[in-house]
């Protein structure tokens, strides 16, 4: 009789992987975006591939994914980036929120990861490009505005280009890379169809 249990380090080195992945791609989307646009605020990026690949982790290995993208966003949006540790353990939550938004809606509503269907692209776009990133990108300028690292009079200047930036890359990546990977990756002993397992 085979064993179909998932060993837990199975789990341990992907969340390691993943962190690794979103660290680089955020610290690279920050990099990018600040030599594009010097005058944009510490830890905003305008086009933030790492959102997009962030949403598609957590839709594919659930909490597992989430915890990579808090993480990752710790590090390559705000250590890396240069803020101070404080700011970031708050702002990195807008990572959490960000993932966390289409994780629920898309186990509440059944949709399907592969995005199969019109209806499935909606929840994405809604869920995982829209309304994910409003709560993201007002988590993160109100956070940099209370650690002091932007002004007050800055959030809009901080929230605009953090938000656009954000559903943007989401909405044009997710989809396809989901349509077209979801199937290879869903035969994997990682992939979690609820939010843990």
């Amino acid at each position: 009789m085979k064993n179909n249990r998932r060993p837990t380090y199975s789990y341990l080195i992907l969340v390691i992987g993943l962190i690794l992945i979103n660290t680089l791609l955020a610290w690279c989307s920050i990099l990018i975006s600040h030599i594009a646009i010097p005058s944009l605020p510490t830890g905003v990026a305008v086009i933030s591939i790492a959102a997009a690949f962030m949403v598609i982790f957590t839709l594919w290995f659930g909490m597992y994914g989430a915890i990579a993208a808090y993480i990752g966003g710790f590090f390559g949006a705000g250590l890396f980036s240069g803020m101070p540790a404080t700011g970031v353990v708050y702002l990195s939550f807008a990572n959490l929120w960000m993932v966390l938004v289409p994780l629920v809606a898309f186990r509440i509503f059944d949709v399907k990861v592969e995005i199969e269907s019109r209806r499935d692209l909606f929840h994405l776009v809604l869920f995982g490009g829209i309304i994910n990133n409003i709560v993201a990108a007002a988590w993160g300028s109100l956070s940099l505005a209370m650690g002091g690292i932007i002004g007050w009079n800055q959030v809009m200047t901080a929230f605009l280009p953090w938000l656009l930036g954000n559903v943007i890359a989401t909405i044009i990546i997710a989809p396809l890379v989901l349509h077209h990977y979801t199937d290879r990756v869903s035969r994997s002993k990682v992939f979690v169809k609820t939010y843990w397992f």
